[in-house]
């Protein structure tokens, strides 16, 4: 017990460079998408479709990354406790914008079945009090996503 909270106090004073914290920036963003599309316990075909879509429109990456990228979310994401874990390198690194197109992505994810789960929608909210957004802003963001979808 003390070795592994060594360990983790370790990690944690770790200064990482430039590529390592874009990488966990990935993985956290990532991490969230993938909260939305498990929330409603199914993966529906055109959200799976879109996961990799938005990963590599938003991350400037390959499908190829996009697809690496996701299967690394999937691991670290199925032992995550909370969603503030992913939020906190958000908040730390990404502007307000960055933060909104990452709600939006979530959003146009959420309705990519042509429906809203209730926790699709709770998971996207709590994001947002997290990532510091104002109601209004979750709003606009949510009608932008379902006028994309149309």
């Amino acid at each position: 017990m003390i070795a592994k909270l060594k360990q983790f106090l370790t990690a944690q004073t770790h200064a990482e460079s430039p590529e390592e914290k874009a990488k966990h920036l990935q993985l956290a963003a990532a991490c969230l998408l993938l909260e939305v599309v498990y929330a409603d316990q199914t993966l529906d075909d055109q959200e799976a479709a879109l996961l990799p879509e938005l990963l590599t429109s938003a991350l400037s990456l390959s499908m190829q990354e996009a697809q690496s990228l996701i299967a690394e979310a999937k691991q670290v994401q199925g032992n995550a406790t909370s969603l503030f874990e992913f939020t906190k390198q958000i908040n730390d690194q990404c502007s307000l914008e960055q933060k909104q197109q990452l709600i939006l992505a979530m959003w146009t994810l959420a309705y990519a079945d042509g429906s809203l789960c209730r926790y699709e929608d709770q998971i996207i909210r709590r994001t947002a009090e997290l990532l510091y957004l104002k109601h209004s802003e979750l709003i606009q963001l949510r009608n932008a996503a379902i006028n994309k979808t149309r």
